[in-house]
């Protein structure tokens, strides 16, 4: 997957759309901060998430944080490889470390994300 293709939050998760769907992750950043991921909850297939809530948690060795979604809509897929291998996003954040498939209830959402020379800009501060 090419880094620039795909939109950033400032809470360091990664969204890359496909027409009216977004598969989330987190950053290579985000998941270096963390250090080694032990544990991750995730919500279930067809829970419907909102914009600024927290759809899961995940858990490293140094801290436990809220995975708080930028984005509203359905879950339609989630990453069930992780639940027994978390470490995957350690390994592959941007490629088999995704989190979950999102189907996007309002594309205008996207306007509020950043791309790549954004999120670059603000992970150098």
């Amino acid at each position: 997957m090419n880094k620039n293709d795909v939109f950033y939050t400032e809470t360091h998760e990664w969204i890359k759309v496909e027409n009216d769907e977004a598969i989330v992750g987190i950053t290579d950043f985000a998941q270096h901060e963390l250090g080694d991921i032990v544990y991750i909850e995730l919500p279930e297939i067809g829970d419907e998430i909102t914009k600024d809530e927290a759809f899961g948690t995940i858990e490293a060795v140094k801290a436990v944080e809220e995975l708080v979604s930028q984005i509203s809509g359905e879950i339609i897929a989630v990453n069930e490889e992780l639940e027994d291998s978390p470490e995957i996003i350690n390994q592959s954040a941007f490629e088999d470390g995704w989190l979950v498939r999102i189907k996007l209830s309002d594309k205008t959402e996207l306007d509020t994300l950043l791309n790549a020379n954004e999120y670059q800009k603000l992970i150098e501060e």
